[in-house]
């Protein structure tokens, strides 16, 4: 029996840092996009659904193909709102209208160097590990956490207190320390059983997808824009490809 799915876009409005981050635009398109049409492209869903507290934002994601069946609860669409509460929201109110799905998958706007493939490929490894609650998106830490302190009564102590042959981690090099992942916003994969049924987006089980590339690059600070538009430029990075005509605005696109 054929596995269904539905890949979830959040899309929440209000961003602070980035104002409007998720429908700011990007060569010529809102952010959140990219994320659409490489969920749509990749094949995978049997559904894709943007996550939205806005009309606006809703519009601009039917406009790129995605569904907005409603609209996410003001109460659970802030920037502490954990993702289990709308995630559920979504499963519950598509169970009524008789739209069940095996599994749901999480896209995030901020990540729109994830290309279809990318989700593909994502996909055949969740499907083929028997055994696992989720899947998520990491790559290696640049920053590593053996080198990290907290401060406590103008004290420094080690996050991590480890030694390697005496040598603790701090004051080792960073070739020498054991490698470290951190989880990016790119891909999340899991059964829908797994929120429904234990209240938790990943469970106990979750395998790592490792990110290539910018494939798990965020877009959070005002920087991670200016890298953004720096990469497309001078490295030739490849966003997902958009065949539909921009979004018309009556602001030209000044969110």
């Amino acid at each position: 029996m054929a596995i269904t799915s539905v890949a979830f876009i959040p899309a929440r409005s209000g961003s602070k840092r980035v104002k409007n981050k998720n429908i700011k635009l990007l060569n010529g398109h809102p952010l959140m996009a990219y994320s659409i049409r490489a969920a749509i492209d990749s094949g995978v869903f049997d559904a894709v659904i943007c996550a939205t507290d806005s009309e606006e934002y809703a519009n601009i994601a039917r406009h790129y193909g995605a569904e907005v069946p409603f609209l996410r609860p003001e109460a659970i669409s802030g920037d502490k709102s954990p993702d289990i509460e709308w995630v559920k929201l979504m499963l519950n109110n598509l169970g009524k209208a008789d739209r069940f799905f095996d599994a749901f998958s999480i896209l995030r706007p901020t990540s729109p160097f994830r290309l279809p493939e990318t989700i593909r490929r994502a996909w055949q490894m969740f499907q083929d590990t028997l055994g696992a609650d989720s899947l998520r998106a990491v790559g290696k830490c640049q920053q590593h956490p053996g080198k990290m302190w907290s401060i406590q009564n103008n004290k420094m102590l080690p996050i991590m207190p480890f030694e390697i042959g005496g040598t603790p981690w701090h004051s080792s090099q960073y070739a020498a320390l054991p490698d470290i992942y951190v989880q990016d916003a790119s891909l999340e994969i899991a059964w829908s059983k797994v929120a429904l049924e234990r209240d938790t987006i990943a469970g106990e089980i979750i395998i790592p997808f490792v990110s290539s590339g910018l494939q798990g690059f965020d877009i959070n600070l005002p920087e991670d824009w200016i890298l953004t538009e720096y990469y497309l430029k001078n490295y030739k990075f490849i966003l997902p490809k958009i065949k539909i005509q921009p979004y018309n605005t009556s602001n030209n696109g000044e969110f």
